[in-house]
């Protein structure tokens, strides 16, 4: 019975330490019933170690052993989250190069594709649209599939815009969209040009880049920042 208090009480000043040595990790309810839980399973996981097999050390200790180290990756876990996070967001960035990354307040990083261009994952409502980020184009375009996918009826549309492509001219129908998302930046009636060719990318050209405070390459990456 004293061992079994002995290490309940070893495995509570364990979790007083970690807590001590982040003291705004606590001050949130869910945080320090986070801990709580944490060390309730503890104990109940030593304590059923060992009512099981009495005091037979070795295994008891082992078993031990294996919560705490459980609960420790759980607490430093939920205490470097952030970190943890951008960690992630890397990872993903690289293994899905069109998924923009948060670097900052007003800043996100793209990463460049195997073919040499940038796309990115936007969002028009609540529709998901891949876009490719074109200095070439002038205008934020949407292709004919992603207009349709997004609930425009691209039949009833005027195209009436004449632009210059590396294929010859092409037509487009003008068009505001209510909102446009990339990652945390949010855009809202936002010009844009339906592509009447079909099939076709939807770009992110010149007049998306100018809402930009700045954007510039850097390698393999393209960090576009805006202003509040």
């Amino acid at each position: 019975m004293l061992l079994r208090l002995a290490l309940i009480a070893i495995a509570g000043t364990g979790l007083w330490l970690l807590a001590s040595a982040y003291p705004a990790a606590p001050a949130a309810h869910e945080n320090l019933a986070f801990l709580i839980g944490a060390g309730v399973v503890l104990a109940l996981g030593l304590y059923g170690r060992l009512d099981r097999r009495g005091l037979r050390l070795g295994p008891a200790l082992r078993h031990g052993a294996i919560w705490i180290a459980i609960v420790v990756v759980l607490v430093l876990g939920f205490t470097f989250q952030d970190e943890l996070r951008i960690l992630l967001d890397r990872v993903r960035a690289e293994l899905d190069p069109s998924a923009p990354m948060p670097a900052g307040a007003h800043e996100l990083v793209l990463t460049e594709s195997a073919d040499g261009h940038f796309y990115v994952m936007g969002e028009v409502g609540d529709v998901r649209v891949r876009f490719l980020v074109d200095t070439g184009a002038s205008t934020i375009s949407l292709g004919r599939g992603d207009a349709r996918r997004i609930g425009i009826d691209v039949d009833a549309l005027h195209f009436t815009e004449v632009y210059r492509t590396a294929n010859g001219y092409g037509r487009g129908a003008p068009y505001i969209l209510p909102h446009l998302a990339i990652g945390p930046l949010r855009l809202s009636d936002v010009p844009v040009s339906i592509n009447q060719a079909e099939p076709s990318d939807s770009l992110l050209g010149m007049s998306f880049l100018k809402e930009m405070a700045s954007f510039e390459f850097q390698g393999r990456k393209l960090i576009l920042r805006w202003r509040d």
